[in-house]
């Protein structure tokens, strides 16, 4: 079959694309961007097109998949339907995919990527070789096996595609609120999502909203069956000790692993062994070691860019460098993110001194997301005000080509910089890394 992949250098669908064509499917795409991605697809034999343009889209095309975040007036979507091409988003394709699996599916508002990964690291221990599809790089595989792990986004309810045997509920939040309505909605679609789980919800007793939605659902439903995890688990202190990456919402990612294997026969021997060897995911608390002006720093790339998640990776890194000197860089992502979730950004980084012993945190612009923002609450908020509105010393903005030069002038010994945000800011480690020594 050919197959087309419309944004194929998305961090999900590449994997969905490159898993076709291991299958033996004559896959093409394009992307708006050559990236990283892009680069791997063409060395797998993928032919990548830079640019969207309706002649990338051949009248032989089979199926057109596209990512959810190509807008809808797409020159090769268009022509896609135009030729009446059979049209699939990523989570449709996937979808397809995993009937043919035995599908553990992670799903919550955090976590998903290092929880699937981690469950993946624990099949590929135990011999089970998985085939897995995560949102990260690199975070795909076609095993031999029967099993497949995926990592099933919330965004736009695209789970909802998913019949999976196993589903892991790592949490529940306000999350996505230009596509949900408010958290009764979320509720209602987690619910309509557990009804779909063929055997078992591995889920987050630490969550309240997690409880709440399988009480409700459980009103009404026997099936599937609920095998809750908490920190106060017995395995949980097993974990801390054996773990490499840091903080405590990772030993709760890493308990939700260890019972998705014990549910698939796997010893708590094989899994904690494993566990023990996880090296995490990239940016996830991802770290490396730079020079300016003969100082040492170290350097933390890190996804979080939602208030919970900001506060789990401060709390890592007070946990991983009690002693040393912190400082952050948030890049904020997408305008209405920022606008809906605005109060509770403002808390966390009120708070960020005193609770997790943060000397200097950097704001810069918020990372835009073409085809999901609103022009109208673009208007309403920015950077400036949210720095404004935090009105703490320590908390400054500056703009993203100057932070390189800032860290430059100030950097002193002993500083642990983190970078934060789901956008482009990850480019600064490496921009820095090119600063004369």
């Amino acid at each position: 079959m050919k197959i087309h992949f419309i944004g194929i250098g998305g961090i999900g669908i590449s994997g969905i694309a490159s898993i076709y064509k291991q299958k033996g499917n004559i896959v093409s795409g394009s992307d708006a961007e050559k990236s990283e991605i892009t680069d791997e697809l063409k060395k797998q034999g993928i032919k990548v097109s830079i640019g969207h343009k309706a002649a990338n889209v051949a009248k032989s095309v089979d199926l057109a998949v596209y990512s959810e975040a190509v807008p809808k007036n797409n020159l090769e979507l268009k022509e896609a339907r135009r030729l009446k091409i059979r049209c699939l988003s990523g989570a449709m394709a996937l979808a397809e995919l995993s009937r043919d699996y035995f599908t553990i599916a992670v799903s919550g508002m955090h976590g998903k990527s290092t929880t699937a990964s981690m469950i993946s690291q624990i099949l590929t221990k135990a011999g089970f070789d998985p085939t897995f599809i995560i949102g990260t790089k690199p975070g795909w595989r076609l095993g031999r096996s029967k099993y497949l792990v995926i990592e099933a986004d919330d965004y736009q309810a695209k789970f909802l595609h998913y019949h999976p045997d196993i589903l892991v509920l790592t949490n529940i939040e306000e999350e996505h609120m230009d596509w949900f309505q408010n958290l009764n909605h979320i509720f209602k679609i987690f619910k309509q999502y557990i009804s779909q789980v063929k055997n078992c919800v591995v889920a987050n007793h630490d969550d309240k909203n997690v409880v709440e939605v399988l009480k409700q659902f459980k009103v009404q439903n026997s099936k599937p069956k609920v095998i809750y995890y908490s920190l106060q688990d017995k395995n949980a202190q097993k974990i801390k000790k054996i773990l490499k990456v840091p903080g405590e919402h990772n030993v709760s990612n890493a308990l939700a692993a260890l019972i998705a294997a014990q549910l698939l026969g796997v010893s708590d021997k094989t899994a904690l062994k494993a566990l023990s060897e996880y090296k995490g995911v990239w940016r996830r608390f991802e770290k490396s070691n730079l020079k300016i002006k003969n100082l040492k720093l170290k350097v933390i790339s890190d996804y979080a860019h939602h208030p919970t998640e900001i506060k789990a990776t401060l709390q890592a890194l007070n946990e991983k460098y009690p002693k040393q000197t912190k400082w952050v860089v948030f890049q904020p992502h997408q305008y209405q993110r920022t606008f809906y979730l605005f109060n509770d950004f403002v808390k966390t980084f009120q708070q960020a001194k005193k609770e997790f012993g943060i000397e200097k945190i950097i704001i810069t612009d918020i990372y835009s997301v073409e085809g999901r923002e609103n022009e109208n609450i673009k208007k309403k908020v920015n950077s400036q005000k949210l720095v404004k509105t935090i009105n703490r010393d320590f908390v400054q903005y500056i703009g993203q080509n100057e932070i390189g030069n800032y860290v430059k002038k100030n950097a002193r010994s002993n500083i642990v910089l983190a970078i934060l945000g789901a956008g482009d800011i990850y480019k600064l480690a490496q921009s820095l890394s090119t600063y004369p020594v």
